[in-house]
């Protein structure tokens, strides 16, 4: 059981650092010795895990792509009105650029990659489960009903993403959270049913925290496969 613990231990380690050479320097500019050195592990380590940089990578999108849909889930959950919904996606997937390499990485493979189905598979889910909680709010009557679900949907996803590569480029997005405020600010008197300043501004406001996780044991921080 230890010696698998640190195996996992192990393999996130150089996912991690795998996604910091991905998101600094690219696909094609990471190469497997930027990855070990960032890792902080060995050669034998990685190719006992993985068996190329190809694979490693869409290992990343795929880590990037589970961690975004585990909290568009968890959002869902809480059962908050669907334009709150949409919102706390945004912000939520915000600070995951922010504070998440793998997140990070996975993203800019993806764009790297587009023209493949696979990598396009991260946007596909977003705008599904966008269409779905916009379709939920015109059934509640929260949204009008002169919107298209599929077309506010990719709308939403594609302002996102154009938001957050602008923050990228012009603040390094220490202003990510205001620019996607901003993008909300323009959206909801279009899209929402009420005219209500303060409602629309609480709309807004919506966001959502992962519950603390006390309860998970530390990891062996023992080097080995």
């Amino acid at each position: 059981m230890v010696r698998q613990a640190r195996a996992v231990a192990t393999r996130q380690q150089i996912i991690t650092g795998a996604a910091r050479m991905f998101e600094q320097s690219g696909f094609e500019g990471a190469s497997l010795g930027d990855i070990v050195d960032g890792a902080g592990t060995t050669k034998g380590a990685l190719y006992f895990h993985f068996r190329s940089k190809d694979e490693l990578a869409r290992v990343v999108i795929e880590e990037q792509h589970r961690t975004s849909i585990t909290s568009l889930h968890s959002i869902s959950e809480t059962g908050a009105s669907a334009l709150r919904q949409l919102v706390m996606l945004c912000h939520e997937m915000a600070r995951q650029i922010v504070d998440d390499p793998v997140v990070r990485a996975g993203m800019r493979l993806t764009l790297e990659f587009s023209g493949s189905s696979e990598p396009a598979q991260p946007y596909v889910d977003w705008i599904q489960s966008a269409r779905e909680i916009v379709e939920l709010g015109v059934s509640q009557g929260e949204i009008v009903r002169t919107v298209d679900p599929s077309t506010l949907a990719r709308f939403v996803i594609g302002s996102f993403t154009g938001v957050q590569l602008v923050s990228q480029v012009l603040t390094l997005r220490s202003d990510i959270e205001q620019r996607v405020d901003d993008m909300w600010a323009y959206l909801l008197p279009g899209i929402a049913t009420t005219a209500d300043p303060e409602e629309l501004s609480a709309i807004r406001a919506a966001r959502w925290s992962a519950p603390a996780d006390d309860d998970v044991p530390e990891q062996d921080s023992t080097p080995g496969i």
